[in-house]
């Protein structure tokens, strides 16, 4: 019954994973190059990872700079970064293209931290289901007679500090998220 609360562990620290990837895509005006990970451009009929075809840097604190490794690629790269959710229009100068990321008013910052809310509230949900699977498991474990009551009970506690304790570090990630957008 080791391996449960073993995997349950592995499980609740992917959902922090995935949440510091989707932290990672929320734009804080502060240039990141994670901000452009979710954007796929067609190159040869095929969609190719932004990240994957060009090289992304930060000059400036509030610039990306995106060098496509074949420089007849930038017109598609321009086009797929118009069509995405950035809404940062790029400067393409014939050899590189820049993202010059605008300072964000209050009444935007205050909308990007309620979406940073709501992006940890799901990583919370993902992690009460997490705990609530492996609770059933543990229930059913000892319906079947292959674990004491005592056992039964004290593998739910340890499930819930698991719980406890993941949900403490979404809630850390997602403050300090919140703090560094709204002190720009």
């Amino acid at each position: 019954m080791d391996v449960n609360l073993k995997d349950t562990e592995k499980r609740m620290q992917q959902s922090i994973q995935s949440l510091l990837h989707e932290l990672g895509g929320i734009r804080a005006g502060r240039a990141n190059a994670s901000l452009l990970d979710r954007i796929n451009v067609m190159y040869y009929g095929a969609e190719t990872p932004l990240n994957q075809m060009a090289q992304i840097t930060v000059p400036e604190a509030r610039v990306l700079m995106i060098s496509p490794y074949d420089k007849s690629s930038l017109s598609e790269i321009e086009k797929a970064i118009n069509q995405s959710d950035l809404d940062i229009p790029p400067a393409n100068d014939g050899n590189v293209i820049r993202l010059v990321i605008p300072a964000l008013t209050e009444e935007r910052r205050r909308q990007i931290a309620k979406q940073v809310g709501e992006v940890a509230e799901d990583a919370k949900v993902a992690i009460r289901n997490i705990r609530r699977s492996a609770i059933d498991e543990v229930k059913k474990a000892e319906k079947a007679g292959d674990i004491s009551q005592d056992e039964q009970r004290q593998y739910e506690k340890d499930i819930q500090d698991l719980t406890d304790k993941y949900v403490g570090e979404v809630d850390q990630h997602a403050d300090e998220k919140e703090k560094e957008i709204m002190d720009q």
